[in-house]
């Protein structure tokens, strides 16, 4: 994942799939879409496995998954005309289940409501060119280090579900038990996968999943099907979302919206601009559709797609769906328009009648995936300058702070924060930072209505 602050710019007219004018041919645009999908299909099978320890039906949530994907491609193909794929993101996701729901307690139509409600914020912003001021208030060191903490966040679940590490009185966390089939079944799901993808293989995620699964039922490290899996089906997620609800979290009265909104609300928010900032501008650099000043012709047509592809995937039962950088497998393929994306997103819905099969891959053929793509999102790491104090206290809090706390709010708390003081501290305030100290202002209330629950 790349990290960059571009220059924002609206949206222009333009003509709509000018393949010529790109560069590229149908058949190109065709093949680039379905590297696209087979680079991500992979989430098809993790984003149920995540959420469904959120107790959300696992069926219905691979469906959601399939759809809420499938139309976020289309519509990004129709609206932006780029080859950029979405999807529910990962790391949002593992917030929502084990913060949001397993740690704070929310139930997850409530969960659901705040990220309805996030993706309404954003459309709200986009359209009324706020987004601008708030890229404007972090720095670009601890956006990098937000990206890495939750890359160190997800493979952090990935290795508690596959039983690698384990709890322990004496030293928090333990080495788990090799030998034992979950463990032992995730450590060969990871070799599988890392060899494929040194291999340069497309679907090295989707395919060493699979095969682990597969491996697992062989050896007995995982237990297979008894019975066939029950048909999916939309019915339990669908519209399921708990929008009043969701303006009642942490309140102490009916109607006041309360801190546990704003909260939850701010990270999905957050995570979901900058993540979609980063591959914006990595997918659209690689493509060649980024002027020679840096600008994005089609930034705003871009986070409008976004924004209701989110909107759309609560609606169907998903955490945040967000741009995928796995979309760069396209460009490499030759994508450089919407009919990229298109395709993919057509794929996604193909895939519907395989939804159902979710529900047979164990927690242990998963966490590989998460692992790796966990070392794939430490990149950004080495944009930040580690020499400087002033740089690397923010970022190493914000690093740390999301995994061993379970919470990416409070990696952003501690960084901004951070931040903030050592502005302060140097005396380089400026006018322009009014919004950061706003944030951090609000994130030192936050800590202090913790320590007084």
């Amino acid at each position: 994942m790349t990290i960059a602050r571009p220059s924002l710019s609206g949206p222009r007219p333009h003509r709509l799939f000018d393949m010529a004018a790109r560069g590229t041919r149908l058949p190109t645009e065709i093949l680039a879409g379905c590297t696209t999908f087979f680079t991500m299909a992979y989430i098809i099978v993790v984003n149920p496995s995540i959420l469904g320890l959120a107790g959300l039906p696992v069926p219905s949530v691979a469906m959601a998954t399939c759809l809420s994907a499938g139309l976020a491609c289309i519509l990004m193909g129709l609206i932006a005309d780029v080859p950029l794929a979405l999807a529910p993101g990962m790391g949002l996701n593992a917030y929502f289940s084990f913060t949001v729901v397993q740690q704070m307690h929310v139930p997850w139509q409530v969960g659901l409501g705040c990220v309805f409600l996030s993706g309404l914020a954003f459309l709200v912003l986009t359209a009324a060119g706020i987004r601008q001021m708030i890229v404007a208030a972090i720095p670009h060191y601890l956006l990098a280090a937000v990206a890495a903490g939750i890359g160190l966040f997800i493979a952090f679940v990935g290795m508690k579900n596959a039983g690698l590490i384990v709890a322990s009185p004496a030293t928090i966390v333990a080495l788990g038990n090799l030998r034992e089939g979950g463990a032992l079944l995730a450590v060969i799901g990871l070799v599988l996968i890392t060899v494929l993808s040194l291999l340069r293989v497309r679907a090295a995620i989707l395919i060493g999943i699979i095969a682990t699964t597969l491996i697992g039922w062989l050896t007995g490290l995982a237990t297979a099907p008894a019975t066939a899996p029950s048909p999916a089906g939309l019915g339990a997620t669908f519209l399921a979302l708990d929008i009043p609800g969701a303006l009642h979290i942490g309140s102490k009265g009916a109607g006041i919206v309360g801190l546990g909104l704003v909260e939850i609300v701010f990270v999905f928010l957050f995570v979901d601009l900058f993540d979609n900032i980063g591959t914006l501008v990595a997918v659209t650099k690689r493509a060649g559709l980024m002027e020679a000043d840096g600008t994005i012709p089609a930034l705003n047509r871009m986070l409008y797609a976004d924004a209701l592809a989110t909107l759309a995937g609560a609606l169907l039962g998903t955490s945040t769906v967000t741009s995928y950088v796995e979309s760069t497998a396209g460009v490499e393929s030759g994508g450089r328009t919407g009919i990229a994306a298109i395709v993919t997103g057509l794929l996604f819905l193909l895939a519907l009648p395989l939804a159902r099969y979710a529900q047979l891959v164990p927690l242990s053929a998963t966490a590989p995936a998460l692992i790796l793509v966990g070392a794939l999102m430490m990149a950004p790491l080495t944009e930040i300058a580690w020499e400087k104090a002033e740089e690397a206290v923010p970022a190493f809090l914000t690093l740390a702070m999301i995994p061993l706390t379970f919470s990416i709010a409070n990696g952003l708390a501690f960084g901004i924060t951070a931040h903030a003081l050592v502005k302060i501290i140097k005396r380089e305030v400026a006018a322009r930072d009014w919004l950061l100290f706003v944030l951090a202002l609000l994130f030192v209330i936050r800590f202090a209505y913790i320590s007084a629950a």
